[in-house]
C-alpha cells in the first residue's frame, strides 16, 4: 500500500486509512486527514522534512514520520 511519504511533489491523493495508534493517530485524524478526504502535496522542505499538504481547503505542514502513518489510494495519484 502507498502511504503519504511515498507521493510526489504536485500530486494528489486520497487517504485510505491513518495507520498508528493512540495520541499520533487522534492528532493526525484531529488536522482533517479522515478516511476519503483528498490531500494535495504542495512543496517538500529542502531536507524533505517537513511536506507541505492541501487537505480540506487550508496548508498543513506534516512531518515525514507522520505521513507514513498515512495509507493512500494508488489508483488516485495524480500530477509528476
Amino acid at each position: 500500500m502507498l502511504t503519504l511519504k511515498d507521493v510526489p511533489v504536485g500530486a494528489t491523493v486520497v487517504a485510505v486509512s491513518v495507520n498508528g495508534s493512540g495520541a499520533i493517530r487522534r492528532r493526525i485524524m484531529d488536522m482533517g486527514i479522515t478516511k476519503g478526504v483528498s490531500i494535495h502535496i504542495r512543496k517538500v522542505a529542502p531536507l524533505g522534512d517537513p511536506m507541505e499538504l492541501i487537505v480540506r481547503g487550508y496548508s498543513l505542514s506534516l512531518r515525514r514520520s507522520d505521513a507514513e502513518m498515512i495509507s493512500v489510494t494508488e489508483s488516485e495519484v495524480h500530477g509528476k
